[in-house]
């Protein structure tokens, strides 16, 4: 009896331990992934367009991080902005996207090389 107890306990063990792990990685209404490192995150996803005397093009904020970053927030995003737009390198930037964080996900626009909620 003492031999079927402990692989018993094993078996227990490791099902609670899945059990965990799985709702541990389910999203909650309102959040994404509720494992504490995404839970504590902010990331932006946006896509914008730069002015400079009439031309547009595209721009890639990330390009603008230093190698391996990849968690941007809209004060990081106005930081980048203001560097670009600072620099000369574009009048005016303009576009739209969403901001993931803890408290779900929420929309963000740039009007004029200003972040907006």
């Amino acid at each position: 009896m003492r031999e079927s107890v402990l692989p018993a306990a094993q078996i227990v063990i490791t099902l609670a331990l899945v059990a965990w792990m799985i709702t541990g990685f389910t999203p909650l209404p309102g959040r994404w992934l509720r494992w504490k490192m995404f839970c504590r995150a902010t990331f932006t996803i946006v896509t914008l367009t730069g002015t400079k005397d009439g031309h547009a093009e595209q721009v890639n904020v990330y390009d603008h991080l230093s190698p391996g970053s990849f968690i941007l927030g809209p004060p990081q995003l106005q930081a980048i902005l203001d560097h670009l737009t600072a620099s000369g390198r574009y009048d005016r930037i303009d576009g739209t996207g969403r901001v993931l964080s803890a408290r779900g996900e929420q929309p963000v626009k740039v009007v004029n090389s200003r972040v907006v909620g």
